[in-house]
């Protein structure tokens, strides 16, 4: 694991509230040399702590009007294989490994009921999915993966 200081830490918490922030914004807001900046986001970068920058959507306002937790029980060893077939699938937004109950927990969104029966009947059909189990999110209270370390 590689350690980051109070410093980096505030330049990092300055790229999540803005991905496009510049290094002199960030400077200025942190009272740090631009110089100081620049060479500890190259840093993070290099050493995979910053993976990439990136928009956050509205799906909303995109017409994403259903969002999906389906619980997945795999066949005994087939996991990481079903995993990566299901994590290449479009409407799908994150793909966990879990205990209990069910083997797989995905988290996908969708803009009508006829997309998202597509997607369960494309689950289902998959060899080594044993079985499915979804939920749709009547509301949603927060969602924001976007953490401060």
């Amino acid at each position: 694991m590689t350690s980051i200081d109070e410093t980096d830490k505030k330049i990092i918490a300055e790229y999540i509230k803005d991905a496009r922030v510049s290094y002199r914004e960030v400077a200025k807001r942190l009272q740090l040399a631009v110089g100081t900046v620049l060479t500890r986001t190259k840093k993070l970068e290099k050493d995979g702590i910053i993976d990439s920058y990136s928009a956050i959507l509205n799906y909303d306002k995109l017409g994403y009007e259903i969002i999906a937790i389906s619980e997945i029980t795999v066949s005994k060893g087939k996991l990481i294989e079903v995993e990566n077939a299901i994590a290449k699938l479009s409407p799908t937004c994150a793909v966990y490994d879990v205990t209990g109950e069910n083997d797989v927990i995905i988290i996908s969104k969708f803009k009508t009921r006829d997309e998202m029966s597509n997607f369960t009947k494309k689950l289902l059909s998959m060899s080594n999915v044993e079985r499915t189990n979804s939920k749709i999110v009547l509301n949603t209270v927060k969602e924001d993966f976007r953490l401060s370390p």
